[in-house]
């Protein structure tokens, strides 16, 4: 099969990649770029531990060709290490006790993230609503609900003071 170059951003840095026509995007992160926080958990679009960013919006990278990402701004859960909104979210998540064995993790922080990026302010409906498409088989999410609903109440109350005074109280 001929593979096919593909230009687009991931995390923050200008790629050329190469792949195939119909190779699914979760496999040219994983095997290709080594991004590994992206987690093959069903290849049925179920599970969304396979969720990332595509020009900031959630999707379930099993079920995007790579070829799709062609110009894209691509964000996996690598690429978070230094935004505001992953780093709470990741402390409330420990907090909370929102993760067990961290299989969801990442997808499920991706998930949050881009809803306290639209919806600052989220009920728990909307937390919920947000995160159906992310299955957790240990917390019974409870725990991750209270952790997005933390983290956004603590964004809210400190958005004007630096991030290593609010991820760290």
């Amino acid at each position: 099969m001929r593979h096919m170059q593909i230009q687009n951003s991931v995390n923050g840095e200008l790629r050329t990649i190469e792949a195939e026509p119909r190779q699914l995007l979760v496999h040219v992160l994983r095997d290709s770029l080594r991004l590994t926080g992206v987690h093959i958990g069903c290849d049925t679009s179920q599970c969304g531990a396979c969720t990332v960013l595509i020009d900031q919006k959630t999707a379930k990278s099993c079920t995007v060709l790579a070829v799709q990402t062609e110009g894209c701004r691509v964000q996996t859960i690598e690429g978070m290490e230094q935004d505001r909104i992953t780093t709470v979210l990741k402390r409330a998540f420990n907090e909370c006790h929102g993760l067990q064995c961290g299989f969801c993790t990442p997808g499920m922080l991706m998930a949050a993230r881009a809803l306290l990026v639209t919806t600052p302010e989220p009920s728990e409906h909307a937390v919920r609503d947000a995160l159906h498409g992310n299955l957790c088989r240990c917390t019974g999410y409870q725990n991750i609900v209270d952790a997005v609903l933390l983290a956004a109440a603590r964004l809210k109350e400190h958005a004007d003071r630096p991030l290593e005074e609010v991820s760290h109280e």
